[in-house]
């Protein structure tokens, strides 16, 4: 990844540095001393565009949400695999304990998030469920301050909006029906899911290469959704060809484009720039769903998105300052 290396400041989890290190960072990834590399921009871009196609293929796609989460992971791991293990194999036997437990734990949250999300898209609107999970800017925020680390005052000013428009989209699904209340619960839960699963691969991505840590998690995550796939009685198989096409689709563009392509820049533009980040795919998805699917949020709901928007927004802005 990367056109310098990254500040170990922006990591989620402290770990000693020398006397000479620099002050801590701000919560929000600090102005960077020199432009931030354009083609990781590029790339962030590219998997933003990849990962707001997925809410509306995954509502669309008639297979259970939890099947879909399985194979999508299972696909990834079967495409990265064959040549992490011909390219990568020492870098793979090499890799710390630490930084493999933590890639494990980031795999295991990434699973969390897919089963948290997934099945709140076919209770609520995409609209709804795609503003909620991307609150994970907000949680970062919380997580990196509960390890002591201060963010500026706009930061946390964003981060009041940006949870006003939460209870407000909450408020309006509500009056809908308490099954679309619960699948809005379950977005916001999955957004903090993903916000430890940034954090924890932030970490991971010092000191692993973008396909070693990718292979890890990818294939933990697999795991863990087949064993909640088997809890839960969720059927793997059954369905027609055009399914089976429809995840791999989503595995292309979400998962390999969209994951993927965020452990490929998380290294070099930070946690909190990458995750914030993360609003495009809320108007994306949202205008997607609606011309696809005809989901067109009821009119109160807009006013609620935008306090989102707006609140990550100043988010991103206050990590800038």
């Amino acid at each position: 990844m990367s056109a310098h290396h990254p500040d170990p400041q922006r990591s989620a989890v402290p770990a000693a540095r020398p006397a000479t290190a620099p002050a801590p960072a701000s919560a929000a990834d600090p102005r960077p001393s020199h432009p931030l590399p354009t083609l990781d921009l590029l790339l962030l871009a590219v998997s933003i565009g990849g990962i707001s196609i997925s809410g509306p293929l995954i509502s669309a796609t008639a297979a259970p949400a939890l099947a879909i989460a399985f194979w999508r992971n299972v696909m990834s791991v079967g495409v990265l695999g064959p040549y992490a293990l011909l390219r990568h194999r020492a870098e793979l036997r090499g890799i710390g304990r630490r930084a493999l437990l933590l890639a494990v734990a980031a795999g295991a949250l990434l699973g969390v998030h897919f089963t948290l999300w997934m099945p709140s898209l076919r209770m609520t609107s995409v609209a709804s469920a795609t503003a909620l999970v991307t609150t994970t800017p907000l949680w970062t925020i919380l997580l990196m301050r509960l390890m002591g680390v201060r963010a500026p005052r706009m930061v946390w000013l964003g981060t009041v909006v940006a949870f006003a428009g939460v209870l407000v989209l909450t408020g309006v699904d509500l009056s809908l029906s308490p099954r679309a209340l619960l699948g809005d619960a379950l977005a916001l839960a999955a957004g903090l899911a993903a916000a430890g699963y940034m954090l924890l691969g932030a970490e991971v991505r010092r000191t692993v290469s973008t396909i070693g840590y990718t292979l890890v998690c990818y294939t933990t995550t697999a795991v863990v959704l087949l064993g909640i796939c088997l809890v839960a009685g969720t059927p793997l198989a059954g369905w027609p060809a055009g399914v089976w096409w429809q995840i791999v689709l989503l595995m292309v563009a979400a998962q390999l484009l969209g994951h993927s392509l965020s452990n490929r820049v998380v290294r070099s533009l930070g946690p909190s720039v990458t995750s914030t980040a993360i609003l495009l795919e809320t108007p994306g998805a949202a205008l997607i769903a609606a011309l696809w699917l005809g989901q067109w949020p009821p009119a109160a709901a807009y006013p609620a998105v935008v306090l989102i928007l707006l609140g990550l927004v100043l988010v991103a802005r206050g990590g800038r300052r």
